[in-house]
């Protein structure tokens, strides 16, 4: 889950980073208001979008007034970035900047562990410096079992290559954001800029979180708080109500399967398949699981063929613990329930255990919607077929 900044800013807060003031606001008054609570003075204007690129599209505007804050933020909101709208804007306390820096820690899969990355030059987009200039930004390896603790910390800002006067003090606030990141269980905890002011302190001027949803429920069911449940795709919504591992994608073909690697693999094969048939794509992710029931099946059906922009769907299941005979009870039964408001056509391979008797299901039911596909290929060619052709 990512986190609006002005969550990452009160994050921060409660863990003991140094931050500055922020007040969130919804309204051009509550932005003037807001404004007036910090003091009067000067702010910055920004608008809470979960991408980048804010400033360059005018989402980040400064502000020496309530009065101006207000005018600035009637600007903001309702601003489309990215594809983005734009419905809330937090009011940050201004500051002196003296020098700007970057750090980050994340979950670096490929390793299996933690990666810091760090660099004196903050405020820019840093995965272009890590291109043009990729001495500039320091890379360091975190053992999961250590963190970052104070030698790690010192490795760190050495590898960046900060100013003997300041070492101290940032690699201090690197120690608090890996506390951040260790016990909130974050995926990604970003400071860009992570800022040296004036009169010499660091803050942490703009922060991006991620959060791991696998611990959320057990862990920390305060997170919940922090869903924006507004922009949430309704598809995904009712899938996670249903404990579907779902994630909607651009494209024509549904997909289901038992198993991430499998349905992973399904969505290669069908985008091949789909460049054959006018470039159709898969239009979701979407695994039941290792022991998926009938009811299951029958949720994951319900929750695809919602999608306006499914054409066709292609199950893809290769029974082990998940018995085919199972989920061809779930593809009669969502069916059935779905009466005349099923009109999508169903590309269904099945495999392993029960596969006789799960086929046996199918062609005893003989839906009008479903064909049944020997092989995974096959199956993925036929689904992307009907999937690009003309409506009847």
């Amino acid at each position: 889950m990512d986190l609006f900044e002005y969550q990452a800013r009160d994050i921060f807060e409660k863990h003991g980073v140094p931050v500055l003031g922020g007040v969130v606001a919804t309204t051009p008054q509550e932005a003037r208001e807001g404004a007036e609570k910090l003091g009067g003075g000067t702010v910055v204007v920004k608008a809470q979008v979960k991408t980048g690129g804010r400033g360059k599209a005018g989402g980040v505007k400064l502000a020496h007034s309530p009065e101006e804050a207000e005018a600035k933020a009637a600007e903001i909101l309702g601003m489309d970035i990215k594809g983005h709208t734009v419905h809330r804007v937090m009011i940050a306390q201004g500051a002196k900047i003296a020098e700007e820096y970057y750090f980050s820690i994340l979950l670096d899969r490929a390793n299996r562990n933690y990666l810091a990355m760090c660099s004196v030059e903050g405020g820019v987009e840093i995965e272009q410096l890590a291109v043009e200039r990729p001495e500039a930004l320091a890379k360091v390896a975190v053992d999961p079992l250590t963190g970052i603790d104070e030698a790690k910390a010192a490795e760190i800002v050495d590898a960046a290559g900060f100013a003997d006067d300041i070492k101290g003090k940032v690699a201090a606030t690197i120690q608090t954001l890996w506390t951040v990141f260790k016990n909130e269980d974050a995926t990604l905890v970003e400071v860009n800029p992570l800022v040296k002011t004036s009169d010499g302190a660091i803050i942490a001027l703009d922060g991006k979180v991620s959060l791991d949803e696998n611990a959320s429920e057990v862990r920390h069911p305060d997170h919940e708080a922090l869903e924006d449940k507004a922009a949430t795709d309704p598809l995904e919504a009712k899938a996670k109500a249903n404990n579907l591992n779902y994630v909607k994608l651009d494209g024509e073909v549904g997909i289901i399967g038992n198993g991430a690697g499998l349905v992973m693999s399904t969505l290669d094969v069908v985008a091949y398949a789909g460049e054959k048939h006018g470039g159709v794509k898969p239009a979701n992710f979407l695994d039941i699981g290792g022991g998926a029931n009938a009811e299951v099946m029958a949720n994951g059906l319900d929750v695809i063929l919602g999608d306006e922009q499914v054409k066709a769907v292609f199950v893809n299941v290769f029974g082990g613990i998940t018995a085919c005979d199972e989920v061809a009870k779930g593809i009669v039964g969502a069916l059935d329930l779905l009466g005349d408001h099923a009109t999508k056509p169903l590309v269904v391979r099945l495999d392993g255990n029960n596969v006789d008797l799960g086929r046996e299901i199918l062609a005893t039911r003989n839906h009008p919607l479903v064909t049944l596909a020997d092989t995974m290929d096959g199956g993925a060619d036929l689904a992307a077929a009907k999937a690009a052709a003309p409506a009847a």
